[in-house]
């Protein structure tokens, strides 16, 4: 029998309201304090932000979806619509489809006879973004150019959901707009830390999936820290987060401990001690191939 839900995870709705408070004081206090201890601990706020937006569209804190994503509206992160996010995030959890080009909407290959047809800079570029340090510096600029392109031909072929994202989205950038114009954080100062926080994000979903034979392998889990664990909500046990997509933040420490060896044999081994590890291994070597090892023609 399923565990009951509590009706409120308090948790996660007093991390909401730190978030906010953070986000404030970066911008105000601390930003007139020291500009750079003010950038700093926005792009701290941006990325905890996010993953709490993670949280919410997997119907965490409360059970109302629509109370839910009222807490997340205002796009301190500036970059992407929360409603176009939650969707493609919850497209990319049908395992079946992790890595594929096209029905993974997360996914960072491309088609074996895609990339074939691709100009030489462009390859350059995108195995630069397969290398850890390319992914944090280009990786940003790449998904917003992506995501903007694909929305705008979408709107202009008639998509009244994506615009009505859209809309919701430059509603909360004037709030969000507001605030930074009455702060004491310069507009620059604000967009780095908007991409820099984006680029921290970027460690987390770098080598989240890979190409293997069994959708139950493509999913990793890294072990160790609390640092960046904690920004991303522990969702560096992605394999757990994949297999148990409705279990909250705070709870999948637990149940990766209490259940490992059979995480590990479910995602066939496919681990990391470490973000540490991460950076040794990929800052300067890709992970992957660009085009999908596993598609034909390559």
């Amino acid at each position: 029998m399923a565990e009951r839900r509590p009706l409120v995870e308090w948790p996660t709705l007093l991390l909401l309201a730190a978030c906010y408070a953070v986000w404030a004081l970066a911008t105000t206090a601390l930003a007139a304090l020291w500009l750079p201890l003010g950038i700093g601990t926005l792009i701290l706020a941006v990325t905890l932000h996010s993953s709490l937006q993670h949280e919410v569209l997997h119907g965490h804190p409360f059970r109302s979806r629509r109370l839910n994503e009222a807490l997340v509206f205002l796009p301190i992160g500036l970059f992407f619509p929360y409603g176009r996010f939650r969707d493609l995030h919850l497209a990319h959890h049908r395992d079946e489809s992790l890595t594929d080009p096209y029905d993974d909407p997360e996914s960072n290959y491309l088609d074996p006879k895609v990339w074939a047809r691709l100009p030489g800079w462009l390859r350059l570029v995108l195995r630069a973004n397969n290398t850890l340090l390319g992914r944090m510096a280009l990786g940003p600029a790449i998904s917003i150019f992506a995501v903007l392109r694909s929305d705008a031909r979408a709107i202009l072929g008639g998509d009244r959901a994506i615009a009505r994202d859209w809309a919701r989205h430059g509603a909360g950038l004037v709030l969000v707009g507001i605030w930074i114009a009455r702060a004491d954080m310069p507009v620059p100062a604000y967009l780095l830390a908007a991409y820099a926080g984006m680029s921290i994000l970027k460690i987390r979903t770098f080598l989240e999936h890979r190409a293997h034979d069994l959708a139950r392998g493509r999913t990793v889990v890294v072990e160790g820290g609390w640092f960046l664990p904690f920004l991303f909500l522990n969702n560096n046990l992605h394999v757990v987060h994949h297999a148990k997509p409705g279990v909250a933040w705070y709870r999948l420490p637990a149940l990766y401990a209490a259940n490992r060896e059979e995480f590990l044999r479910r995602n066939d081994g496919y681990r990391y001690a470490s973000y540490a590890e991460i950076f040794r291994r990929h800052f300067l070597r890709p992970k992957d191939p660009v085009p999908h090892p596993l598609r034909p023609g390559n």
